[in-house]
């Protein structure tokens, strides 16, 4: 509340050179809001902030729980990719899936520096990358996640993700599973099996470094 000074009349002049004119006791001053004090105590005490994934959903810390009224999903079947930062060099350290209002999730995990890019399409065939070696991948369609500039463990001196792989679906309707290929020149590859080419979209969240990729549940 912003209070503004009032001239004070002669013939109160007694008045104020007993209580003073448009002053305001420190100690009856009013207080901040519930709503301010809170918002300052945890910006003094770096309190971690929620992200916000493309839907404006908030979530948690680790990315993977949300709140209640999601929004329509809004992906679609096109190709979707995403430049790495010049100095990235990352490792997948964790690949997880679960189930969301609405949609599936795959989270990509990732240790090193800098930020990666990806490159997500639908392909007709699962191919490892290297060998040229058909992947045996459960589900109607196959969804090739190809992240850029990952690096090999001994190059970031963070632990590869060892599996289990081929890595199921959590309670998904969507995805059936998650085949690990490898990671080769820049590039670590995954096939996301689904039960048909349904949408889905792609996006980064950081606090750790992972790569989402959420596919929306088939009419």
């Amino acid at each position: 509340m912003i209070r503004r000074a009032t001239a004070c009349p002669p013939l109160l002049l007694a008045a104020v050179l007993l209580a003073g004119c448009g002053t305001a006791d420190p100690a009856t001053a009013p207080s901040a809001s519930a709503g301010e004090t809170s918002a300052a105590a945890a910006e003094s005490t770096g309190a971690e902030s929620a992200v916000t994934s493309p839907d404006g959903e908030e979530a948690g810390p680790d990315g993977e729980e949300g709140g209640s009224g999601v929004p329509a999903f809004d992906g679609d079947t096109r190709p979707d990719t995403q430049e790495a930062s010049a100095d990235a060099l990352v490792t997948v350290t964790e690949v997880r899936t679960g189930r969301q209002d609405g949609y599936d999730r795959v989270v990509f995990e990732v240790g090193g520096t800098g930020t990666p890019g990806w490159d997500v399409q639908y392909v007709d065939q699962a191919y490892s990358q290297g060998s040229g070696d058909p992947v045996e991948v459960a589900g109607d369609a196959v969804l090739q996640v190809t992240l850029t500039g990952a690096g090999y463990p001994y190059a970031t001196g963070v632990e590869e993700w060892a599996g289990p792989d081929p890595l199921p679906g959590n309670g998904t309707q969507s995805v059936t599973e998650v085949a690990w290929d490898a990671t080769y020149e820049g590039t670590s590859v995954a096939f996301v099996g689904t039960r048909g080419e349904a949408p889905f979209r792609v996006y980064s969240l950081e606090g750790p470094a992972r790569v989402v990729v959420e596919v929306g549940d088939l009419g």
